[in-house]
């Protein structure tokens, strides 16, 4: 089965709705004081009376949660109510200890806010219906033992942990675009440091209700809820998969039932889970041992000011004033590690090559970044970029000194001297040395005669070894082929 991931068969589109649940970076769980637990905290090892459920236990929430979810909302035009509540959201499920879940229902913290999203057809405006706080189920772990039998293990420390729940209005068309609205909503949680949002752990959880109508102004049909995508790839293609079931079975004459399916990675597949539930099947009613919540203008001021530059803003900026591509602005702001070094490394050095900069960023830096590298200090950072950018050092020295820059503290400026690696640009030097190697080569010499245009490369690859390293590679090349085109 196929998919295109979005209008298929007979004419009909597909409607699209995203729920996103997200862990907040906080050091404590929602309503209690434990730890928020890693990956290395022994199974159980992270909980108290609270989390368990134990009786007569009493939640105090995390204030430090509560700004966050202000901040995300503000973020993305959101309105906050003068006062919210907490809801229990009752269901039996193994991972739920209390057999309810505190939540929001009806006055959630942020409402009708929007995110625009870059898609391959163009910007789309998603609309976010609501988003809210609740507290973080228990994990499962199925397992099988040697002999073939199953187990299900519960592992508690992950319960309680401040979750955020954002939830999209059904303005999504397409696996693409909602692939992309996931993505510019981690980002900006990122920016703004209200979660890491990795999905690969878990803390990012991805699900999407589907549903097809026969044209735009039709109405929904009825809606599928896909979960268990654990990566930006997965969410893509399990939404495609799942457009193009849909479209089959309506082919076929059968009809879509409402459910909630899970994705299955190695298959590439939806499954069949659960009945879909409705929330009055949750009996929500008042949270009784906490009371509403009043939200001034003042704090809400208070945390919008403390908001820094926001992606979609961020991005028009680089492109606007510092003449980079919309592509190397979106490297840039993509990560925003890279981000803050591109702009502490512009703060260290005004006037340095914004464009020589970004390349640098989003090359050697998220490389080295990637494989696991240290951080390198901006300043000495900026001090290297800008003597590559001035033709003081070749960028082969320039790499060897980042390397060593990301390992630990280096004054640029004292190796460059101290070592004597500044770049010989001197075209009497050079010919000197090229001249040198061209007389030491005459292999290479017949090779070119023969029409051997590699022959080129391997001989300012010597030059450059005869140098040190210290040759300017451009004007290498060009000396050695005048010399060769003499000979």
């Amino acid at each position: 089965m196929s998919g295109t991931g979005g209008a298929t068969g007979r004419g009909r589109s597909a409607v699209i709705g995203i729920e996103i649940h997200v862990q907040l970076r906080t050091a404590t769980k929602m309503f209690c004081e434990c730890g928020v637990p890693t990956d290395a905290d022994a199974p159980n090892s992270r909980t108290c009376p609270t989390c368990l459920g134990l009786p007569g236990a009493l939640p105090v929430p995390n204030g430090a949660a509560i700004e966050k979810v202000i901040a995300v909302g503000t973020a993305i035009g959101a309105k906050t109510p003068s006062t919210t509540r907490w809801d229990r959201k009752n269901y039996f499920y193994p991972d739920l200890p209390k057999g309810y879940q505190i939540s929001q229902l009806d006055l959630p913290l942020a409402e009708h806010g929007s995110i625009d999203v870059a898609t391959s057809a163009g910007t789309k405006r998603v609309r976010i219906r609501r988003a809210h706080l609740e507290e973080d189920t228990a994990r499962l772990r199925h397992e099988r033992a040697g002999d073939g039998s199953r187990a299900s293990l519960i592992d508690y420390n992950r319960s309680g942990v401040a979750l955020l729940e954002i939830v999209t209005e059904p303005d999504l068309r397409d696996a693409e675009s909602s692939r992309r609205y996931a993505e510019e909503l981690r980002l900006l949680l990122r920016t703004i440091g209200a979660a890491d949002a990795e999905m690969e752990n878990g803390q990012m959880r991805v699900e999407a209700n589907v549903s097809l109508r026969d044209s735009e102004d039709a109405p929904f049909g009825t809606r599928v809820e896909v979960k268990n995508m654990n990566s930006f790839r997965s969410v893509e293609r399990a939404i495609a998969y799942e457009i193009a079931r849909q479209n089959q079975l309506l082919d076929g004459g059968g009809s879509v039932q409402q459910e909630t399916r899970g994705w299955d990675d190695s298959s590439e597949t939806t499954y069949t889970m659960r009945a879909k539930e409705d929330s009055h099947d949750y009996r929500y009613f008042p949270e009784p041992d906490l009371p509403p919540l009043s939200i001034s203008d003042a704090w809400i001021d208070e945390i919008r000011s403390r908001l820094p530059e926001l992606p979609a803003a961020r991005r028009n900026r680089y492109v606007a004033d510092l003449g980079l591509t919309p592509y190397d602005a979106g490297v840039l702001v993509g990560e925003p590690r890279a981000a803050s070094l591109f702009e502490a490394a512009r703060a260290a050095q005004p006037a340095i090559d914004a464009k020589l900069l970004a390349n640098w960023v989003a090359g050697e830096y998220l490389r080295a970044a990637n494989e696991g590298a240290g951080e390198p200090d901006p300043q000495q950072f900026a001090v290297l970029v800008a003597a590559v950018g001035a033709g003081e050092i070749n960028g082969a020295t320039g790499k060897g000194l980042f390397a060593e820059l990301c390992a630990g503290p280096l004054d640029i400026r004292a190796a460059i001297v101290e070592r004597g690696l500044l770049q010989i640009s001197d075209d009497a030097a050079l010919e000197a040395i090229a001249a040198e190697v061209l007389a030491a080569s005459p292999q290479a010499l017949a090779d070119w005669r023969a029409g051997k245009q590699q022959a080129l490369g391997f001989l300012v690859g010597q030059a450059m070894k005869a140098s040190k390293g210290r040759g300017n590679p451009a004007r290498l090349g060009e000396i050695m082929r005048r010399l060769l085109d003499t000979r």
